[in-house]
């Protein structure tokens, strides 16, 4: 059941940043946008994201084990703590996290836009499409709702995508990696990094609808210093203590490694520091204009 109800939010979000992204363009193309429009389907894919992760953990939490991910990711040994961040610990639960600081980003932009912005309901329209990707990602080769349909000795042996498949509940589940609950800063810090990650995508969004827009000058810098400052505050976080966690897991090469992972949130990290820099420069001294929209 409660697979259903998440597979359905999940769904709802898809409709609501369809319905955004072709409400926002069609709002900023008008002389006089009415940015009260792009309430609803902002709504709708916010709900749609709530749902869905209180969904996975609440499966998480009662150990429903019917649903494959709850059974591969968590056990009834796990403790409280590492169950809640079981809710990330797997790609299918990550991408769950990170549509939900989408919607809740894209709430926020609706909210602080005026009546009648025009560059921001282009940004709205951005977000909207890359909505459209992560919850489709969710909806069709992430599923975290997938019904475990055959039991292994412990967790699931095979799955269905279908959420009115006849669901087998294994007696107990695999539990999350060993590695990811041996400290509790996975409870803290896969979500920082997620809330810098996605919070880039704001001065993004902004940046391709001041070009749409052919506007010059640095209003959609203005309009992001705050979010690219807090995107890279987070960033900064996330990856200081990503490297006291690994100075604490053996094997990972003390504080630093240069592994994928860690080069994964470096690197924006970097683009993160570089523009908030040069967008200094620009407002300034009228320079680098071409830098910061690339």
């Amino acid at each position: 059941m409660i697979g259903f109800v998440g597979i359905l939010a999940v769904w709802a979000a898809i409709i609501g940043s369809v319905w955004l992204t072709t409400e926002a363009v069609s709002t900023a193309r008008r002389q006089a946008p009415d940015i009260a429009r792009l309430r609803a389907p902002a709504l709708t894919i916010l709900i749609g994201a709530v749902v869905a992760f209180l969904a996975l953990e609440i499966g998480l939490l009662t150990h429903d084990f019917s649903l494959s991910y709850v059974a591969d990711n968590s056990s009834t040994d796990t403790p409280f703590i590492f169950l809640l961040a079981s809710g990330w610990a797997a790609l299918e639960g990550s991408i769950v996290l990170w549509g939900l600081v989408l919607a809740g980003f894209t709430w926020i932009v609706l909210q602080r836009a005026g009546a009648s912005d025009g560059l921001a309901a282009g940004a709205l329209a951005v977000l909207g499409m890359v909505s459209i990707f992560w919850f489709g990602v969710m909806g069709t080769i992430a599923n975290p709702f997938e019904v475990c349909t055959a039991a292994a000795d412990v967790g699931c042996a095979a799955d269905s995508w279908a959420p009115w498949s006849a669901a087998v509940a294994p007696i107990d589940g695999r539990g999350p990696n060993p590695l990811l609950q041996n400290h509790i800063l996975m409870a803290i810090h896969p979500p920082l990094l997620y809330f810098g990650y996605v919070g880039l995508t704001v001065p993004f969004a902004f940046a391709m609808s001041a070009l749409a827009r052919r506007e010059q000058g640095t209003v959609w810098l203005d309009r992001t210093h705050r979010w690219s400052l807090i995107a890279w505050a987070f960033l900064t976080a996330g990856i200081l203590l990503g490297a006291w966690w690994s100075y604490e897991v053996l094997g990972w090469g003390g504080y630093w490694a240069w592994d994928p992972v860690e080069n994964a949130a470096f690197l924006p990290w970097l683009i993160a520091t570089a523009f908030i820099h040069s967008a200094v420069v620009q407002r300034r001294r009228g320079m680098l204009q071409a830098w910061n929209y690339t």
